[in-house]
């Protein structure tokens, strides 16, 4: 674990114990990113090449008895949200932030992924609106978490899918597929060529 990802790690394991009384039972951790050649060519059906970066979002989590999603967000004064798995999941019009954790999770559910309740704190230390892809690292982190709070396995690039979709049809920001393929899939050392027709 670098000095960076092991601060960011205390960071939110302490704000997650604070505000649930108990250690996480998981911490997920997905990148950002940058492009090197290939801009606005991966929502045309192109080629892109990105590759993922040192910063990142984790997200710690442990399951819950219920159905409920208690979220805290570090980066926004430990905001909170919370929505339940078993009722219809609507846009919080007040924090647009939580949009992109209940979309994800609401993507989860329609790619038939059965869920868990869950406490979430989520920390990052992504420059928000800044082109390293910080939503996207969001919504792959985030998937990351839920699956694995309900022993789920799926390849890689379908949880990139997955969170295009999160993205698109939940927030409502049209994009390509690069951002979560390179999260979702980035290794260190490595730039990612996608051909966007096939993945």
């Amino acid at each position: 674990m670098t000095p960076l990802d092991k601060a960011l790690y205390d960071k939110v394991s302490v704000a997650f114990a604070q505000r649930f009384g108990s250690a996480p039972d998981l911490v997920a951790r997905a990148p950002g990113r940058v492009n090197l050649i290939g801009e606005h060519t991966d929502y045309n059906d192109g080629f892109v090449l990105p590759c993922a970066i040192g910063p990142s979002t984790m997200v710690a989590a442990s399951r819950r008895a219920d159905n409920a999603v208690h979220v805290v967000a570090v980066d926004f004064d430990n905001a909170v949200d919370a929505f339940n798995l078993k009722q219809p999941i609507q846009r919080n019009a007040d924090q647009p932030w939580a949009d992109y954790i209940r979309g994800m999770v609401m993507a989860l559910q329609h790619a038939g992924h059965a869920l868990t309740g869950a406490n979430i704190a989520i920390a990052g230390n992504l420059p928000k609106g800044a082109g390293l892809s910080s939503s996207a690292s969001l919504e792959v982190a985030v998937g990351k978490a839920m699956l694995a709070l309900a022993n789920i396995e799926i390849d890689h690039s379908r949880l990139a899918q997955i969170a295009q979709s999160a993205e698109c049809d939940f927030v409502g920001t049209k994009c390509g597929i690069m951002d979560q393929l390179i999260s979702a899939q980035g290794k260190a050392g490595h730039a990612l060529l996608i051909d966007c027709r096939s993945l």
